[in-house]
């Protein structure tokens, strides 16, 4: 045995030994007594969860799995034992005791669900379509954005994670997409605070998350609720239950690229020279994998803390999380350091509630720059990564420079800074009614940094290296006031109803830098007037503001437990409206009908445990495609520049830029939708949902005439969007014994989408070519997808190729006079969203499986389009398969390249093992575990990866991109192992 072996093991004994030693003297000096049992129901099942507190201390635990629980307590102390729906019991303190809990079915009625916009409400009343995803479901293993948590969750949202790069955030899209110009993400809601950015909260933070799918549900958030709310939930909220503990939750993840692109080696690239006998083929004397070259082993690690000490009148909570995730590709990688601290406290006989936090996180990340992807597979794999000298090899040509020189030779550092405190107040004016006030400050600021050096062989030599910085800063202040009516008026009837004032203040503004020109290296971008050389445009800055007042109300009745209706009313205004426009109504009704409460259901019992029907009707808005200032007539310093004889230089002059527009309003959406609630055999719980979205009123940009305009397009609503879909979701207890569960989720959805109308006699617009393919080899200036009256967004349209001819050249369908015939040749987004997840324990063991899938969606390969070219041999590089196609035509656009997208990805794989051995240490929660992720995917898909991205607008340009369209610059996705330690005390 070694000797340090030896010493390591002494001092873990002489720590233990401490340990030991320092607790009971703790507990001969306090007089506790320990305290042990068991909590079962009436079928002697162990119950997990359960809390158990001492009345009157701030002392508490909650049984394992097992059922059991311990804990010390001052003698003739009194237990209690709550469970959400069995009778809370109160109990005097014993050393051994046995709890028997007994259902109690006015609770397992009223089981309440938090989040349906200013307050929470049983889930017995509800009447709209909201899904709660916990904790317990989220999404396992490496999650560097909040959104990944729900990707396969929730039936009818679509969560794409179209890069593997750590800094991406990811696409999510709740029933189809409803606007052509402005954001399609849901509006989110964190801790009561609407529009706050997902990520402003660690992953780790989130305690549970709820979606409001239907108009019904998010019309109370007025103009921001079209594309549906999440109402996001974290551990920092205020909570009753009195506890006190720390937690530590920690992982250690490895991660490879998944998989590649097959192409020819250096021995196969000059078996082909040989066997085609091409003259002039020049051989480097390389052997190189390009792809590899940028590549690496991945190591990412977490760690979070989380603090609570809650009492009977308040307490407080705190989290630290520190994440370090390296990215597959060399020197893109992600740091990020957040903290946040929440309390609360009451007064005056618990009538008044005060509650405060602040939260906030810095995220620093070397971004790639997304040419060397192309670069790597287009480059001849003879040519060495280096010349005999020891410098970069370079050989000229169009996109064929260096990739690892390309990616080695940059200083790239962004920053992103969140930030957002919040203050609440809510008294208790009655039994029944409550006023809150609420008044929070989010602030965003990201910072960019980047340096190409003078020696850097493709950019820097040619301008003697250039340095930019940039810096945009976003600011919201909201202030929120709410009453709040609940009263049970007696056994048959209950009312609820809110009304609320809010008023929402956001200020954006930045600036940036751009110089050329550098003696020295030495500065990097931090000293841009080192640089000699500037030209116009390279200085840039701007400002801007706008406000949101709103006016909202709900009613909420329930007769019997059995019938329910929910109505809502919002009035927003805007200052991004037009002035004939600048309020707009926002009305909702639904309704809910349990049939299982009626008699003629009595039969049905033993088999029928919830039959619940939904119905409702709402509309709702999207301001985010209006943007400031643009219903105003604006100048812009964009014309000529003229010379002022005063002065004796030459001035820049001002010309009109936008058309003034009063009557632009919000997009509006109305949306019906129909829902079943079911549960059977006190197993399966389900819902289906129908429902039919129709946005009206869309913006885009239009041609117009000038005169009368001044400017010749004008930003106006116009068009018509419709989904159409259908859902499904089922969850199953399908086993639960005291050393044996097994729970599973499928959840599955369909979406139909069509652009109904563009044009009215004002505003005519017959088609806009998309998704550019500029910069794609030989096929610069083509398009590959319309936006356009009957097809959906993201519509591919173009040629049908029927074959290659004896040539090896394609042959297009066309016309009688031989011009090609362009047609839909399919969307991309995916017709049908499948989740599918199991979670299971064994005694101490647990395991849980998650999958997800996307169908009926269509990817163009651009890259093997522009890569199936004959003309790239022997100068560049081809995949393996492009020997045996027979193609030997140039690139040319056809559905010959638009492939079936579809997929099913095993998610994750979890396996834990939580340890019992150091309750005695006081150590509630010892839990190991490991999770594989990414570990397979099932495709037809021809390329690397078809979970592409479905992002119609560019969220930070605002231009319309690409979607569904694979060229070259996708980060490739990873395949990932973690090891994790949770631990709770």
């Amino acid at each position: 045995m070694k000797l340090n072996t030896i010493k390591n093991r002494y001092a873990v004994r002489l720590l233990f030994t401490f340990i030991c030693a320092w607790s009971i003297e703790q507990q001969a000096f306090s007089q506790n007594i320990s305290v042990r049992g068991v909590v079962t129901d009436v079928d002697n099942e162990p119950l997990i969860g359960v809390n158990v507190k001492v009345i009157g201390e701030n002392t508490g635990t909650s049984t394992d799995i097992d059922g059991q629980f311990s804990l010390n307590c001052p003698p003739e102390s009194r237990l209690e034992f709550s469970y959400i729906g069995y009778v809370t019991q109160q109990l005097p303190a014993r050393q051994n005791m046995t709890i028997i809990m007994q259902e109690d079915a006015i609770l397992l009625q009223e089981t309440v669900v938090v989040g349906v916009g200013y307050g929470t409400m049983r889930k017995s009343d509800l009447t709209g379509a909201i899904t709660s995803v916990s904790k317990d479901d989220f999404k396992q293993g490496v999650v560097t954005s909040a959104e990944q948590l729900l990707q396969g969750k929730v039936a009818g949202l679509s969560v794409v994670q179209g890069s593997g790069d750590p800094s991406a955030g990811a696409t999510v899209r709740l029933r189809g997409g409803t606007s052509l110009s402005a954001g399609n993400s849901p509006l989110v809601v964190i801790d009561g605070i609407p529009g706050v950015d997902m990520n402003t909260v660690q992953p780790s933070e989130i305690v549970s998350i709820d979606i409001l799918k239907d108009a019904s549900a998010s019309a109370i958030y007025g103009s921001r609720g079209a594309n549906g709310v999440i109402i996001v939930t974290t551990n920092r909220s205020a909570s009753d239950t009195e506890r006190s503990s720390i937690d530590y939750n920690g992982y250690v993840a490895i991660g490879t690229v998944a998989k590649n692109m097959d192409l020819l080696s250096a021995d196969q690239w000059r078996g082909y020279v040989r066997e085609n006998n091409i003259p002039n083929a020049i051989d480097y004397g390389g052997n190189t994998d390009w792809q590899k070259e940028l590549q690496r082993t991945a190591i990412t690690h977490s760690h979070n803390l989380f603090f609570t000490n809650i009492g009977k009148n308040g307490g407080y909570s705190a989290s630290f999380t520190y994440l370090n995730s390296q990215g597959v590709i060399e020197n893109s990688a992600m740091e990020r350091l957040s903290g946040s601290i929440a309390a609360h406290q009451y007064a005056l006989d618990r009538r008044i509630k005060l509650e405060a936090g602040v939260t906030g996180n810095f995220d620093e990340w070397n971004p790639v720059d997304t040419r060397i992807f192309e670069r790597s597979a287009n480059l001849n794999p003879t040519v060495p990564v280096y010349d005999r000298s020891g410098n970069y090899t370079s050989i000229g040509g169009t996109n064929t420079e260096n990739p690892v020189e390309l990616n080695n030779n940059r200083f790239a550092d962004d920053s992103r800074h969140r930030f957002l405190g919040y203050g609440k107040v809510e008294v208790k004016l009655m039994e029944e009614l409550k006023a809150s006030a609420n008044v929070s400050y989010e602030y965003n600021s990201r910072q960019r940094r980047f340096y190409v050096p003078t020696y850097a062989v493709m950019e820097g030599q040619a301008e003697k290296g250039r340095g930019e910085r940039s810096l945009g800063d976003y600011k919201v202040m909201q202030i929120e006031t709410y009453l709040n009516y609940d009263k049970q008026l007696n056994e048959k009837h209950r009312l609820g109803a809110l009304l609320g004032y809010s008023y929402m203040d956001n200020m954006y503004e930045g600036f940036g830098s751009t110089r050329r020109g550098f003696d020295t290296d030495a500065f990097l971008y931090n000293n841009l007037a080192a640089g000699g050389d500037y030209r116009a445009g390279d200085v840039y800055s701007y400002k801007g503001s706008s406000a949101l007042a709103s006016f909202f109300g709900r009613i909420n009745y329930n007769f019997m437990s059995r019938y329910m209706v929910t109505a809502t009313l919002r009035n927003d205004g805007s200052s991004r409206f037009g002035e004939n426009h600048k309020w707009g109504w926002f009305p909702s009704a639904s309704a809910a009908w349990r049939l299982s409460e009626e008699e003629f259901m009595t039969g049905t019992s033993d088999w029928l445990d919830n039959l619940k029907l939904r119905l409702g009707y709402g509309v709702t808005g999207n301001q985010d495609g209006i943007g400031d200032y643009k219903s105003l007539s604006l100048l812009g310093a964009d014309g000529a520049s003229y010379y002022d004889p005063a002065t004796g230089t030459w001035k820049k002059s001002y010309t009109p830029i936008q058309n003034h527009n009063p009557d632009l309003k919000w997009e509006s959406t109305a949306q019906f939708n129909l829902g079943i609630d079911f549960g059977l055999f006190n197993r399966v719980n389900g819902t289906i949902e129908l429902y039919s979205k129709k946005t009206k009123d869309l913006l885009w940009t239009y041609p117009v005439p000038q005169p009368p305009y001044l400017v010749g397009t004008m930003l106006a609503n116009v068009g018509d969007l419709t989904n159409k879909g259908v859902e499904l979701s089922l969850s199953a207890n399908i086993m639960r014994q005291k050393d044996f569960t097994w729970d599973a989720n499928f959840s599955i959805a369909y979406n139909k989408q069509e652009i109904t109308k563009l044009s009215n006699e004002v505003f005519q617009d017959a088609g806009l070519q998309s998704g550019s393919l500029h910069g794609l080899r030989g096929l610069s200036g083509i398009y590959a997808q319309i936006i356009k009256e009957g097809y959906p967004v993201g519509a591919f349209y173009g040629p049908r190729c029927i074959g290659l001819d004896k040539d090896g050249k394609y042959v297009l369908n066309t016309d009688a006079e031989g011009n090609p015939v362009n047609e839909y040749l399919g969307s991309a987004q995916p017709k049908w969203n499948m989740g599918f997840a199991m979670n299971a324990t064994y005694k101490n063991f647990d395991m849980s499986i998650a999958t997800y899938g996307m169908f009926g969606q269509k990817v163009l390969n651009a890259t093997y389009m522009s890569m199936y070219d004959p003309t790239r041999l022997p100068a560049q590089n081809v995949p393996d398969d492009f020997l045996s196609s027979g193609i030997k035509s140039d690139p040319v656009f056809s559905d010959y390249w638009v492939e079936d997208g579809s997929f099913f990805r095993l998610q994750s794989v979890t396996l834990g093992y939580s340890v019992d051995y150091f309750k005695k240490w006081g150590l509630n929660k010892v839990r190991f575990y490991v999770t594989g992720e990414n570990l397979f995917n099932i495709t037809g898909y021809s390329g690397v990866d078809p979970e592409v991205s479905t992002e119609l607008v560019n969220p930070d340009t605002g231009e319309i991109g690409s979607p569904g369209i694979d060229r070259y610059n996708i980060y490739p996705r990873p395949r990932t192992v973690s090891f994790g330690l949770n631990v709770s005390f």
